[in-house]
């Protein structure tokens, strides 16, 4: 089903109290004050959580794959975008804690405390990564999210990986189809924007990492002024990972054509983008996706950036916790 909502209108508002109460300091507390009578009210599936709260799996390749698991109750597993970390979810692993379910997120190969990888950085290589977390720690009736690049990934783990352990998926600011422009998605952007991102990222790293946060978050919006700690955790998070992998990423999550992981996707989805997205474009991603997808929702947030998660999570938490109930 195709339900185009419009959220956000005050979107300016909730820019500020998204970053301190929907996905920051009011949540971590409630999560972290949360009861474990509380967390076992909902019903527990799939392995025990990791008792030390994080921990590595091992790659096809023997990459080593870092990643966060906390709590009991229905997984829900977390997909980051490019280049950052699992600590992009930092907002969203409270919340969903707090409601009793178990949270999962892990760091893609090449970023964060995953392995530095020289190959294998590639959307087929990162579903199976996937894969092999979900299966070291038995997660069944799994609800994964994406962002950006890690809703491609959610895509093709979802096409190709999640048979029988995937209850529903959640698309945000996705970059499905594909993001590159060509014959057949004359939409997409050109690829001289993306060999832009490579030549940058190869001269100076480090400069160009404290650039994208801008238009990230919509900071060249005259009512979004520059947050400086979302800034420096999106940097921080962009120079733990390998140069190599990140690089190779730009391709994967700009070339890879996935009309076909969409159209396989057979587990209900929500897709959701704002329509002030200034790295992915929603036209040509959320809009197409719900054309593809079999059994989906789709909602639109005026005024809403890339960055809408961190931004405004006390909107878009609550709208993923209700599809999550539905």
């Amino acid at each position: 089903m195709i339900d185009h909502e419009e959220t956000g209108s005050q979107a300016g508002d909730f820019s500020r109290r998204g970053v301190l109460t929907g996905a920051g300091l009011a949540v971590g507390v409630a999560a972290l004050s949360a009861t474990t009578a509380g967390e076992a009210s909902a019903a527990t599936t799939g392995a025990s959580a990791s008792p030390t709260g994080d921990g590595y799996a091992t790659a096809a390749d023997g990459a080593r794959l870092y990643y966060k698991d906390w709590g009991k109750g229905q997984p829900i597993f977390f997909h980051h975008g490019w280049p950052l970390t699992a600590d992009d979810w930092d907002g969203q692993m409270l919340f969903f804690l707090s409601k009793g379910y178990r949270v999962i997120a892990m760091d893609r190969r090449g970023h964060g405390r995953s392995s530095q990888t020289a190959t294998g950085n590639d959307m087929d290589t990162y579903a199976a990564d996937v894969d092999a977390v979900v299966k070291l720690l038995d997660l069944r009736d799994v609800v994964h999210i994406g962002h950006s690049t890690g809703g491609g990934e959610v895509a093709r783990y979802v096409a190709r990986h999640g048979q029988g352990r995937v209850a529903k998926a959640v698309l945000v600011s996705s970059v499905p189809p594909i993001m590159m422009q060509t014959p057949s998605n004359p939409g997409g952007l050109p690829r001289s924007v993306f060999d832009g991102f490579r030549s940058q990222l190869a001269a100076n790293r480090a400069d160009f990492y404290w650039q994208v946060p801008i238009p990230f978050y919509g900071f060249n919006r005259p009512a979004t002024p520059v947050i400086e700690g979302v800034r420096q955790n999106w940097w921080r998070q962009g120079m733990m990972g390998g140069a190599k992998a990140h690089y190779d990423c730009i391709k994967a999550f700009s070339e890879t054509e996935q009309t076909g992981d969409l159209k396989a996707m057979a587990v209900p989805t929500l897709i959701l983008q704002g329509d002030d997205d200034q790295i992915v474009p929603y036209k040509d991603a959320a809009l197409l996706q719900a054309k593809l997808i079999p059994d989906n929702r789709l909602k639109i947030y005026p005024g809403f950036s890339h960055g809408m998660l961190t931004l405004n999570g006390d909107v878009i938490n609550p709208d993923i916790l209700a599809f999550i109930k539905g």
